[in-house]
């Protein structure tokens, strides 16, 4: 019975660390003002008849924190990429000189930067929801399996276990969405 506790254990920390994943990814994408090549990480590129991500068909840099630089492996594709970046909707304006394709990101403005930090909170609740569910799934089949045999102080332990875990991850959610909250807010 104990190895079934530990089980429910480390399946509901798993749950948790794809919840933190997952909160990552989401925050990637909220742009904090400066040029990334993550804020292009969902484009996708018409290339002969198929959707392929942008970074699979060209060099995307940072030559300074305001420009993202598109480098396309075949010139001809540069038509497709500037459709594709304006397909995305990200707000974002792609010039080309005919070589590269270059994108200016705009300074925030006070409000913008303020509904930013929404966001990323509002991301922030969504991952500590999604811990708190993890939570209670693991606490569910620890008390069945209290019911099919384990001993009341091995569940209690791993009850108390569970929570631990559940209060390490909130702690990292708040990290996360402090730290973008300070990359979101500083010019």
């Amino acid at each position: 019975m104990q190895e079934e506790a530990d089980f429910v254990i480390e399946h509901c920390e798993e749950k948790m660390n794809a919840s933190i994943a997952h909160l990552e990814k989401e925050l990637s994408h909220i742009r904090a003002g400066k040029a990334t090549p993550a804020m292009l990480d969902g484009v996708l590129v018409d290339y002969y008849g198929s959707a392929t991500p942008l970074n699979q068909v060209s060099n995307i840099s940072t030559p300074d924190p305001r420009t993202i630089a598109i480098q396309p492996w075949e010139k001809g594709l540069i038509p497709d990429i500037e459709k594709a970046i304006m397909a995305a909707n990200l707000g974002l304006n792609p010039e080309n000189n005919g070589e590269i394709i270059r994108i200016n990101i705009p300074v925030l403005t006070e409000e913008r930067r303020k509904d930013l930090v929404k966001q990323a909170n509002k991301e922030g609740e969504n991952a500590k929801v999604s811990i708190r569910q993890s939570r209670k799934e693991a606490n569910d089949s620890l008390k069945q399996l209290q019911k099919d045999g384990l001993s009341e102080d091995l569940e209690k332990d791993a009850e108390a276990k569970v929570q631990e875990l559940t209060n390490d991850f909130s702690k990292k959610v708040d990290t996360l969405v402090k730290s973008k909250e300070q990359d979101i807010m500083t010019i």
